[in-house]
């Protein structure tokens, strides 16, 4: 597990935690390592909520599928980041996403029901853990509802928009890349491609953006 360390201090689950209290916590937390090939549904749809996942190396997305079938990119997975903790700390009896991944994968994945449950050894770092996880639990809570800042906007060029100032917000600057391509972008907005494709056009002509691939320009927008 030893190899892993470097990742894991970038986890926000073991902020504040010594490597030398690091193996025994794995050891609690009956943490086991597994390895899935791009595009591998890291955790299906229906599967049981009981585990919270750790990206040691790769990338995943959070997917989520409409009764049509059509795919919707709920979040995205990057290396040291956590998943699966809300679903596995509401006890729900199994998971409403799956988890895709984007390119191979390592992932590490403990047991949720031994991380809020102290064990028998009482070890002090334990009461670090969980209020690391509360931490997070809220951080991500902040991020779902600016994604329904963006959702929940009418149309397809106010989405456009709201995300792309978020963005730049996130990045401190009007220049920035997006990690998701066109389509990608379109299932994270939930609109239609070619209509996407169609806004961002017009935007670039009214000279309210540029745009190649993935790097935008938000242009006399303030940050």
């Amino acid at each position: 597990m030893k190899k892993y360390f470097k990742v894991l201090r970038k986890c926000p689950l073991f902020y504040w935690i010594e490597d030398e209290n690091l193996i025994a916590l794995l050891g609690c937390l009956g943490a086991k390592v597994e390895f899935f090939d791009k595009k591998y549904t890291i955790l299906a749809e229906g599967n049981p909520a009981k585990f919270i996942g750790i990206m040691l190396h790769g990338s995943a997305q959070v997917i989520r599928m409409d009764y049509n079938g059509n795919k919707s990119i709920v979040s995205e997975i990057a290396e040291s980041d956590i998943f699966g903790e809300s679903f596995a700390c509401a006890e729900i009896s199994s998971i409403p996403v799956a988890i895709v991944a984007n390119e191979p994968c390592e992932v590490m994945f403990i047991d949720c029901h031994r991380l809020l449950h102290s064990c028998s050894n009482a070890c002090g770092f334990h009461q670090q853990l969980i209020f690391n996880l509360m931490k997070d639990l809220a951080t991500k809570n902040l991020l779902f509802h600016q994604r329904i800042e963006v959702t929940s906007q009418r149309s397809t060029r106010d989405k456009l928009m709201t995300f792309l100032l978020l963005q730049s917000k996130k990045n401190g600057s009007s220049s920035f890349d997006i990690s998701f391509n066109r389509q990608e972008l379109a299932d994270y907005l939930e609109v239609d491609r070619s209509g996407l494709s169609a806004e961002i056009s017009k935007l670039c002509k009214e000279g309210i953006i540029l745009c190649k691939r993935n790097h935008f320009e938000l242009l006399d927008i303030p940050v």
